[in-house]
């Protein structure tokens, strides 16, 4: 089974990425997703979190609203978070990559917004990077609601340079040219990985 590392910055276009390689066929690991599981009223980290941070637990579920504030431009509280949730995603992540070779995948996907960061392009054969110009990223992401320049500031801060992931990568995904570019480049991309030999994944394996 071969594992392609898919990631990028902030408004780069990584979960349109995300969604063509669905489109194609091809299985999606979620990191985002996963924390949300985690998160939502019932999860598992709902009482991590809300032992950890004060006053963030609302209907049984981290609210992020509330989240937010304590965390953004705090690295200690951030880390105190990262604590918490990096194990219990890494779980989702490997069970994931189980399923995917009990069902004797050729080719799957792992979209980590911090691949590099939290050690994940580790389990990759190979890494995609989601790539645009940085005016476009700031265009992207101020249109977001609730977006400010102070806060995309920090987000960035947290995240490896965009210029430093190209260094890494064995693909770029350019999301500058045009939709159908993107998509022409995401095609070939599946074509090269399933003719690839990658990682021997037992279903079995243990986290």
């Amino acid at each position: 089974m071969y594992i392609l590392g898919l990631t990028g910055s902030i408004g780069m276009g990584k979960t349109t990425a995300a969604n063509a390689f669905r489109h194609y066929g091809v299985p999606v690991y979620d990191a985002d997703t996963a924390v949300h599981q985690l998160t939502e009223p019932g999860g598992k980290a709902v009482e991590a979190v809300g032992e950890a941070f004060s006053g963030v637990v609302k209907n049984h579920g981290v609210d992020r609203q509330l989240l937010g504030p304590q965390v953004f431009g705090d690295k200690a509280a951030l880390a105190r978070l990262e604590d918490i949730l990096h194990p219990l995603v890494r779980q989702i992540q490997l069970e994931f990559l189980r399923q995917a070779a009990k069902r004797h995948e050729k080719l799957v996907v792992l979209d980590v917004p911090l691949l590099f960061e939290v050690g994940s392009d580790q389990l990759c054969d190979a890494i995609a990077v989601v790539t645009a110009p940085a005016y476009l990223q700031h265009i992207r992401v101020l249109s977001r609601a609730g977006m400010t320049e102070d806060r995309l500031v920090q987000v960035l801060e947290s995240q490896l340079p965009d210029a430093e992931k190209r260094k890494y990568a064995d693909f770029l995904i350019q999301t500058s040219l045009g939709k159908n570019f993107s998509l022409l480049c995401i095609r070939n991309i599946i074509e090269i990985c399933k003719d690839q030999i990658g990682h021997k994944w037992s279903p079995r394996l243990k986290s």
